[in-house]
């Protein structure tokens, strides 16, 4: 109970004796090779987007949260300050110049300057030191003059203070105070300065800062004479943690938690309570990159800008969490930590190390000696403090560890419930029993039975240990009364377990709880069988494997999962909260060898990181409450060489116009992100090309998106992002018309339509006249086989015709041949019995007897009688020329000089007859024929190789 007292003591002491909490926040460096600007930063602001705007030597800076962009004044001098009017108009003032930044159609931040609106006699101005919004009023501070502008930045009119110049300025509950150098401290109301009571107290001072702590008390910072408490009644030098330390204060500035900031030349920052007392110190030895604090801003998310001599530092005040690391001075992986004794002990890979609790906070860190390597466990047992090593077991006895001997290879130590100076050890290998001896621990013995690598052990409320191994599965230790030896009870998956891999025990609401890869499990000593855990059960999803997990005296259990950490707070009804969003800004930094959450006292926890250690506080602090929208940060066309057509946060922009792009230029990428400080590589964002996709894709880190070859029409590009911690960002847009390649045009597609049109009414034409041309080709080729068949009729018809005709000639040729052949028998005949008669009258005029003469006469008057007249031959003409051809009429014409007997000849050659036929028929002998064929040739006038007979055949 005096222990347990004691230890009580010390948590309050912790609690209560500073508000200052063990390391630093997490904090990001930009040097000046990263935004690529100057080495001074004068002022910082941010506008409602979260964009961050610097003045630097080289210009104004903006930070969109991933990358920097410079923009310079007209005459490119260095810009003294920066103050946000509205998300689209940032004013900036420098070394002669002061203007405005304006969002423009294009997206680009372009400048405008305000000194043409001075009279002539004041546009030769040096340096204009500081911006100020009061009321409705802008005011451009410079050291000889104010320059009153209405909030149309219309120049008003000019404040002056004869007898000296202006020291600084200082803007406080909506107030300007102003530092004269003769006059003292000055406020400026209706257009005019009046002095505070008691100004002049401070005109020999460089004022660096004025906060207000209340109406009516003020906290006046110079920068080589300390902080004053300025009241009504007078000022005093204000009692704090500093007042001892010898500070040049550049600048200080109140958040809003209360504390206060202050930035110095060479000692880096401070932040302080409202009693005065230091919360945090950071210089160079503490992560800090540069010492020298030019100006300070908190932004909307409750985070510190500093404006260093050289870069930029984000500091993540708003966060629940401050890493334990190098910025202490601790190196290596962290692997264990506890309170004890006002001492924070840090176990690491490289050995232990501790902080002591003072009354002024963490003191330096030290190291513990004879404890270099590997340390897995500290632990207070009994007023002891023992630590658990690669080594092997060692007592811890500041400001050196003391090895116990014995076994090496110790994983942890557990008390024995029903021992209460024993100690069990878990080994590499097997169990060791310590004795608590006094205020001394010594090693007794190996226990037997039992050889396992023991790393996870927890003891039941029965006294039995529970051990859990990596891949083997659970084992129930049961020690003897002796304790010297162990009953080792396996259990696996035919005992109720999902599986035995990667099974762990903890001791949570005094009970044992076995994690595993598939959820949460308990031992049924009744059934001596395990069975999910119902209680916890709509807290873990079964997939979550569980890797450490403690519980602290109010009953909330902080733990690490696969894939996620958190924790579960206790409520009065006796359920839980779950929280995890806040602890996924930790995740990449724990570590991934033996997880471990070290418990300090209610409500807060380390965890071990590959670089140290994480510090949270559950209540500290909660998500982020406010949201970044998401910005289109630009819009290039891509090709041969890519042209950027907007320079953007579109849907937050001025500018109405949709851009529009011909057909063979849409190829588009999108760059965009949402200004979320120190987020750039966990950001993701989720993107929708309207007019192309169904809807948003997957969430991805990338910060660019790129669409090519896109078909016209109307598109509308959306994008969202989503922190760490799940909350999603305001959408942005950003609309575009593709226009169609000429010939898809809607002058094209008219032209289509006229064309289609006349097309359609040439091809009707044309299909009407192939229809006729067809028709007629149809008719033509029906009427010329309509002609055809007639011609073939007809040709039929003339055939028989002519077959009819030949068979006639031939009928006729032939009758005409039986004609001439019986022409040519009564010539013979004829001819016969003109012999005959002749030789009758030879008789008669030979014959002696009358009688017979008379008889003879009266034969011969009977032939003449009845011999017709020579007409056979005319006939036989008529015949003849029928046969072939009038052939002796167009003889006779063609040798007019023939005899009438050559005449017959030629007609008998031409029947092909031969010379004794025709000598016959002449009446001559064949001798006569062949004269008569002589003479006919001579009248012919043929030669001698011509043919008489071929000759006629042919004529």
């Amino acid at each position: 109970m005096r222990n347990f007292i004691f230890t009580l003591i010390l948590l309050c002491f912790y609690q209560s004796a500073s508000a200052q909490v063990p390391g630093y926040p997490f904090s990001t460096y930009y040097s000046s090779q990263i935004y690529q600007g100057g080495i001074q930063n004068y002022a910082i602001s941010q506008n409602e987007w979260g964009l961050i705007y610097v003045a630097n030597n080289f210009g104004m800076l903006e930070y969109d949260g991933s990358s920097w962009r410079r923009f310079s004044l007209r005459n490119s001098t260095k810009v003294r300050d920066v103050l946000v009017l509205d998300t689209q108009t940032i004013l900036a003032s420098g070394q002669g110049e002061f203007g405005y930044f304006q969002l423009g159609q294009n997206g680009r931040l372009d400048y405008h300057s305000l000194i043409d609106q001075l009279p002539d006699s004041l546009q030769n101005l040096d340096e204009v030191w500081k911006i100020y919004r009061l009321h409705d009023q802008i005011i451009f501070c410079t050291l000889d003059v104010l320059l009153l502008f209405d909030h149309q930045l219309n120049f008003v009119s000019t404040v002056k203070k004869e007898g000296g110049a202006f020291e600084s300025f200082h803007f406080q509950n909506n107030q300007l105070i102003i530092n004269h150098k003769e006059a003292g401290l000055l406020i400026l109301e209706n257009g005019t300065l009046s002095g505070l009571e008691m100004a002049t107290d401070f005109r020999e001072n460089i004022i660096t800062g004025i906060l207000s702590l209340s109406n009516s008390r003020k906290l006046i910072f110079t920068r080589d004479d300390g902080i004053f408490l300025y009241t009504p009644s007078g000022h005093q030098a204000w009692s704090s943690d500093l007042s001892k330390l010898s500070l040049q204060i550049n600048n200080a500035i109140r958040l809003k938690s209360g504390d206060i900031v202050i930035g110095t030349q060479r000692n880096g920052l401070f932040i302080l309570d409202e009693t005065g007392s230091i919360r945090m110190h950071m210089d160079k030895s503490s992560g800090l990159e540069n010492e020298t604090v030019l100006s300070l801003f908190e932004d909307l998310s409750g985070n510190l800008w500093v404006g260093h001599n050289n870069g930029i530092s984000l500091i993540e005040l708003s966060l629940p969490f401050n890493r334990i690391d190098r910025s202490i001075g601790l190196s290596g992986t962290g692997y264990t930590a506890n309170f004890y004794d006002g001492k924070l002990y840090y176990g690491t890979n490289n050995g232990l190390s501790y902080q002591q609790l003072s009354q002024g906070g963490f003191e330096p860190l030290k190291e513990v000696s004879n404890t270099t390597g590997q340390v897995y466990q500290v632990v207070s047992v009994q007023d002891i403090l023992l630590a658990a090593h690669n080594d092997g077991a060692m007592q811890i006895k500041d400001p050196s560890a003391e090895k116990i001997e014995g076994q090496s290879g110790v994983w942890n130590f557990i008390p024995l419930k029903d021992h209460p100076n024993y100690l069990i050890g878990g080994l590499y290998s097997g169990l060791a029993l310590y004795e608590i001896d006094g205020q001394q621990v010594r090693f007794v013995r190996k226990i037997n039975g039992f050889n396992e690598s023991c790393r996870i052990l927890q003891q039941d409320r029965d006294g039995i240990i529970w051990m859990t191994h990596g891949y083997k599965g659970v084992y129930r230790l049961e020690l003897n009364d002796s304790l010297d030896e162990v009953e080792a009870s396996f259990y696996g998956s035919e005992n109720g377990l999902p599986s035995q891999l990667l099974i762990s025990v903890w001791k949570i609401n005094n009970r044992l709880l076995f994690t595993t890869e598939y959820g949460i499990y308990r031992y049924n000593a009744q059934l001596d069988r395990f069975e999910k855990d119902r209680f916890f059960a709509p807290y873990f999803e079964d997939d979550l494997l569980i890797t450490s997990m403690v519980e602290d005296p109010l009953g909330n259990i902080f733990y690490i999962g696969s894939h996620e950490a958190g924790v579960l707070e206790k409520k009065i009804n006796g359920e839980y909260q779950k929280n995890t969003a806040i602890f996924n800004k930790i995740l990449p930094y724990l570590n991934d060898d033996l997880q471990n959450i070290s418990l300090l006292g209610a409500n807060e926890v380390l965890f071990a990181a590959k670089d140290g250690f994480i510090w949270y506080k559950l209540g500290s602090n909660s998500l982020p409450t406010y949201s970044y929208p998401t910005l289109i940060r630009s819009v290039v066309l891509t090709g041969s060489s890519d042209s950027l057509v907007s320079l953007t946060t579109s849907a937050y922009s001025n500018s109405d116009k949709t851009l529009k792009v011909s057909y063979n230029q849409a190829n588009f990428r999108f760059e965009y992100t949402n200004a979320i400080p120190n987020q750039e590589n966990n950001t993701q964002f989720q993107v929708w090309l309207e007019g192309l996709e169904e809807g948003y894709g997957e969430w991805t880190n990338s910060r660019v998106k790129e669409y090519t070859n896109l078909r016209e029409g109307q598109y509308l590009f959306h994008v969202r992002s989503k922190n760490i911690y799940g909350q999603l960002g305001l959408e942005d847009s950003y609309s575009f018309v593709v226009r169609p390649p000429w010939y898809r045009s809607r002058v094209a597609y008219l032209a289509y339509i006229l064309l289609g049109l006349a097309g359609g009414v040439l091809g009707y034409v044309w299909i009407e006249k192939s229809y006729r041309k067809k028709t007629a080709r149809f008719k033509a080729v029906q009427q010329k086989a309509l002609q055809q068949k007639e011609s073939a009729l007809k040709t039929s018809k003339e055939e028989i015709e002519r077959l009819k005709f030949e068979k006639l000639q031939v009928e006729i040729k032939g009758k005409n041949k039986e004609l001439a052949s019986a022409t040519m028998h009564l010539i013979n005949k004829n001819s016969f019995i003109d012999h005959v008669k002749l030789h009758l009258n030879s008789i008669i005029k030979k014959s002696k007897n009358n009688e017979v003469k008379n008889e003879l006469q009266k034969v011969v008057v009977s032939i003449d009688r009845n011999i017709a007249d020579d007409k056979e031959w005319e006939q036989f003409e008529i015949h003849f020329d029928q046969v072939h051809g009038d052939f002796i009429q167009r003889f006779k014409k063609s040798h007019q000089t023939l005899s009438p007997q050559e005449i017959k000849l030629s007609a008998y050659l031409r029947m092909n007859l031969s010379s004794k036929e025709i000598a016959a028929l002449m009446n001559i002998s064949t001798r006569g024929v062949e004269i008569a064929r002589y003479r006919l040739r001579k009248k012919l006038e043929m030669e001698r190789s011509d043919n008489l007979q071929e000759y006629i055949l042919k004529f």
